[in-house]
């Protein structure tokens, strides 16, 4: 009899709401997903990207992007912060630049306008992207702006109709921004 006891100490409590057992166990996921995704972008992170989270959170992440090569953005060095929402990866993250940037897609507040940020139907995110698939996709659009679809619809026309003044000022802009940082002292694999 003594033993029938102890194993009912062990028997679920169905006195939790289901709802609380669900969101715990989603966060236990996110925050299990979220740092294998930083420990392998610290790893091995994609070409010209380099991350680390902020104390210690799995919320908040700082990107740094090198401009890629051949754009108009090349070896500019641009801050993003990720933030990843309370239902990550179920939603996309948000993500803003703080360094500014003369570009079609992203406004002066730093907000970004792809596809992959979006939830469906009008947006393209899913839960299987990671991390490091999405800022990868960010940085290529610094080399293929996505005219089709801009924020910023005076860039856009510029780039489509005058391209050599669209990359002389995104270089001037971003020049600013270049100048200030020493290149040489971010740590980008």
């Amino acid at each position: 009899m003594p033993r029938e006891k102890s194993c009912l100490k062990f028997r679920a409590n169905y006195n939790t709401p289901k709802q609380y057992v669900v969101r715990n166990t989603e966060k236990m996921q996110k925050a299990h997903r979220v740092r294998r995704e930083i420990a392998r972008l610290m790893v091995k992170p994609p070409e010209g990207v380099s991350c680390y989270a902020k104390e210690d959170s799995t919320e908040y992440i700082l990107v740094t992007i090198i401009g890629p090569a051949g754009c108009a953005y090349e070896a500019g060095v641009f801050e993003l912060d990720v933030e990843l929402p309370e239902r990550y990866p179920f939603e996309p993250p948000h993500v803003k630049f703080r360094t500014p940037i003369y570009h079609p897609n992203i406004d002066n507040n730093g907000r970004i306008c792809l596809d992959l940020l979006r939830m469906p139907p009008k947006g393209g995110w899913k839960p299987t992207i990671s991390l490091e698939n999405l800022l990868t996709a960010i940085r290529s659009l610094l080399v293929h702006p996505n005219i089709n679809d801009p924020l910023m619809t005076e860039i856009a026309d510029e780039y489509r109709y005058n391209r050599f003044e669209f990359e002389y000022k995104a270089r001037n802009f971003q020049g600013e921004s270049k100048r200030k940082r020493d290149i040489n002292s971010i740590n980008v694999y």
